[in-house]
């Protein structure tokens, strides 16, 4: 079963956090079509968040597409985002990255010094949070 994480100190919005999950477990197929997310309150419970920020999440999967809910049993995935990436170079992809984050720890980067540097280095190429250019 897929379960959520909150990191408080991110800066991002609770409800935006789960959405980024959600995305995230889909791309890397580890939520398949038909896949049931967690109830709202089973997120409630393990997050300690309001009810209504996981129902704007699962809100905004729903209007992109990626979920579908039904009634009396839950929300469920509906279908993978579209993405012109094959899983070979999301692979391929993940091995520079893992080599590139050993590489910043042996540096002395802790987690919120690469966030900040990936931050700093897509704000600087002209892209938001979601990938998209910023205008």
């Amino acid at each position: 079963m897929f379960v959520f994480r909150q990191d408080s100190a991110s800066g991002v919005p609770p409800y935006l956090q789960l959405v980024h999950q959600v995305r995230g477990a889909l791309l890397l197929g580890y939520l398949l079509p038909g896949d049931r997310l967690p109830l709202i309150r089973e997120v409630v419970a393990d997050l300690a968040i309001n009810p209504n920020t996981v129902a704007k999440a699962y809100r905004q999967l729903e209007q992109e597409g990626l979920v579908h809910g039904r009634p009396g049993l839950g929300t469920f995935v509906a279908a993978a985002p579209r993405t012109a990436v094959s899983s070979g170079s999301y692979a391929v992809l993940r091995r520079g990255l893992e080599h590139w984050l050993d590489q910043a720890a042996a540096a002395g980067l802790d987690d919120a010094d690469v966030t900040a540097l990936i931050t700093a280095v897509r704000r600087r190429k002209g892209t938001d949070d979601r990938g998209e250019g910023v205008a």
